[in-house]
């Protein structure tokens, strides 16, 4: 269609491309829109700067999260599914789109959006920017204009219709999802299936540490958050012993424990992580604070201390003979 709609939105633009079906979906806070989008240059040239296609996965927005580019939600508001649509947007409209461009290219790029970014609002964090990394993206920053987005698109989902991403649920679903997924991976690793346990773990302790990170640290409200994390990270660190993703093993234990010195547990993950792979010493040093700071758990010290040691005793033999076979094969050229 070449005839324009306006949107009643000031700086707004619309052009239905191709028309979608059914009524206009009904929204409410959680609903999902999925959806590929191209967004353009109001040059002669219609000078091409992200293109979901290209990017290789569909954008999706969570209708009520405050989205940096808050006109998108306006936009997808106004579409059926199936719709394509192109829309003018005034540079009022299109100040955010260099940070919100960023994060999506180093998504498609496998890199953290969030790398390096100061924990201020989104406008803040602008100014802290001297580059956003790419050359088109500082243009964008420096001289703030009008854009064109074309957008298709394709589904939009009720809250109940579709597993919610961690960061897109409120405080009171995150607290309630944690003893859900606690109880799926205790359920899990009493079938042995480590691996989806370790996921499930992994996805409750992301949500406390969600919440932990607007409260205060060290204060009550962060405690009792961090009281909770630490049994979910010591079921996770168990999962990868299991699986032996020993040094993912160090890096947890060892970041629990700069917070948490006392924590006896943490200290005998630790020390068969680093028996798994040879450090002897460290090894002994933290079975010996699990001993002292837990005398309930010397038994099953005493237990793993005997078998590093015999473990040890066998790799030196290995190693000598491995040491001779060379030293007679050098010896013989």
């Amino acid at each position: 269609m070449e005839e324009t709609y306006l949107l009643n939105v000031e700086g707004v633009k619309k052009k239905i491309l191709h028309g979608g079906r059914g009524e206009l979906p009904k929204l409410q806070d959680g609903s999902k829109f999925t959806f590929h989008f191209q967004t353009l240059k109001d040059d002669f040239e219609r000078t091409v700067i992200d293109d979901s296609r290209e990017a290789g996965m569909p954008m999706e927005i969570i209708v009520g999260k405050m989205f940096k580019l808050e006109i998108w939600e306006t936009l997808l508001s106004s579409m059926r599914i199936g719709e394509v649509a192109e829309f003018w947007c005034d540079a009022i409209h299109t100040g955010m789109y260099a940070l919100v461009s960023r994060g999506m290219r180093r998504i498609a790029e496998g890199r953290d959006p969030l790398e390096g970014q100061k924990h201020r609002c989104g406008m803040g964090n602008m100014f802290d920017y001297h580059s956003t990394g790419y050359d088109d993206l500082d243009e964008l920053q420096r001289t703030p204009q009008p854009l064109i987005f074309i957008m298709e698109l394709f589904r939009v989902e009720d809250p109940s219709a579709y597993k919610r991403d961690t960061w897109a649920m409120s405080k009171e679903e995150k607290l309630a999802a944690v003893p859900v997924l606690h109880s799926e991976g205790n359920r899990l690793v009493l079938r042995r299936e480590f691996a989806q346990a370790a996921a499930k773990y992994q996805e409750a302790v992301i949500c406390l540490r969600n919440l932990q990170a607007k409260e205060k640290p060290w204060e009550d409200d962060w405690l009792k958050l961090e009281s909770l994390v630490t049994p979910l990270v010591l079921n996770y660190c168990q999962c990868q012993l299991e699986l032996g993703e020993y040094y993912e093993v160090l890096e947890h234990t060892t970041e629990l424990l700069q917070k948490h010195n006392d924590n006896a547990k943490a200290y005998f993950k630790r020390a068969k992580a680093h028996a798994a792979v040879w450090n002897e010493r460290e090894a002994r040093e933290d079975f010996q604070r699990v001993a002292h700071l837990d005398p309930s758990m010397a038994a099953a010290v005493k237990k793993e201390l005997k078998q590093l040691g015999e473990r040890m005793r066998k790799k030196h033999v290995e190693d000598r003979k491995r040491y001779q076979g060379l030293f007679q094969s050098s010896q013989g050229l």
